[in-house]
């Protein structure tokens, strides 16, 4: 019996913005990908209050990129940074 091989589209992986913000609401980390004809790469994203130790620890080890956190201006005169 022959395998037919199903090419796999796009859509197939990419969620709408309206399920990403599901997915921050509920507190699950996603991966939001710039166009390729930028920088072409994807960033761990997760709201600030689900950032728990082991989720800090799982972007450090498995993404090994800068981890950021997004601030306002007042919140980071606050902390005197």
């Amino acid at each position: 019996m022959k395998e037919v091989l199903k090419t796999a589209s796009l859509h197939d992986y990419v969620s709408s913005a309206a399920e990403l913000v599901e997915e921050a609401l509920a507190g699950r980390m996603f991966i939001l990908v710039d166009d390729e004809d930028r920088e072409n790469e994807g960033d761990l994203v997760i709201p600030a209050q689900f950032a728990t130790p082991d989720v800090i620890n799982f972007m450090a080890r498995h993404a090994r990129g800068l981890i950021c956190l997004a601030m306002t201006r007042a919140r980071v005169e606050k902390l005197g940074l």
